[in-house]
């Protein structure tokens, strides 16, 4: 019998537009060896047992929602303004401010996630944690987030690329974008996220920083392999994303990208 979470919920960030792919498709909707890459994060979600999906969905939004129509589990969560991921995780206030449970934060766009990594993050998220992330090690980490730790080896904060030193531009260790979160302690700490970085936009990265400055307990697994990090903004990265995943699922879909 498939294991169900009551106590966890996901939200799935899938409002990107992608405008280096140089198309009007929703970037969630660009296929892999066939299919979306949203289906593969919905997946894995509903591997691992979660039954409670919020979906944050923005460009072409009504295009999102007709190809995955007869997703139950789905809740579709409008993005009117893309304002940072912070601001697309605030987007489901409303409809999570009283959920006492666990959260995790996905990105619709990395389908190479597997339950393997979601299930260690909820091993690793005991009651005393307050958020639980995971981290990847890259030999090229560029256009990446760092992870920044202090000399014992402790997360100090996650740096976006585009705002880091020259110093932290040289750490190997990134941030993928698979968190899980105390859901109530989530969205208490992102009302106090601002837009102060180079994006002028909300991330919900510096929720770390904010909540490490008030005494929560950050844990951090090192459980993403460097394939899985990969980001995907051009048509060049989905051919090699097909790659990747043809192997994986011994499909014949390498090289075989599909304009929708």
């Amino acid at each position: 019998m498939e294991k169900k979470l009551k106590d966890t919920v996901a939200i799935i960030l899938a409002a990107g537009v992608s405008k280096r792919m140089n198309t009007g498709t929703p970037k969630v909707l660009q296929e892999v060896c066939g299919r979306p890459m949203l289906a593969y994060v919905l997946d894995t979600c509903r591997a691992v047992g979660i039954s409670k999906i919020y979906v944050v969905i923005g460009f072409g939004a009504e295009l999102v929602k007709k190809r995955f129509a007869d997703a139950s589990d789905v809740t579709w969560i409008l993005q009117s303004e893309q304002r940072g991921t912070g601001h697309a995780v605030l987007c489901c206030k409303e409809l999570l401010k009283s959920f006492a449970g666990k959260t995790f934060v996905l990105c619709g766009d990395g389908p190479l996630l597997r339950p393997e990594v979601l299930n260690e993050l909820l091993q690793n998220h005991n009651g005393q944690t307050t958020a639980t992330l995971a981290t990847a090690i890259l030999d090229d980490p560029t256009g990446y987030g760092r992870i920044i730790r202090d000399g014992s080896g402790s997360l100090k904060g996650i740096v976006e690329h585009k705002d880091c030193t020259a110093e932290q531009l040289k750490i190997k260790e990134v941030n993928p974008s698979y968190y899980l979160f105390d859901n109530r302690k989530l969205f208490e700490t992102l009302g106090q996220v601002n837009n102060n970085n180079i994006q002028k936009e909300y991330y919900i990265t510096d929720v770390f920083g904010i909540m490490l400055q008030k005494g929560c307990k950050v844990a951090v697994v090192a459980a993403v392999r460097p394939e899985e990090a990969m980001s995907v903004n051009t048509k060049e990265e989905l051919d090699k994303l097909n790659g990747i995943m043809s192997k994986r699922i011994g499909c014949s879909c390498a090289g075989s990208r599909k304009e929708l």
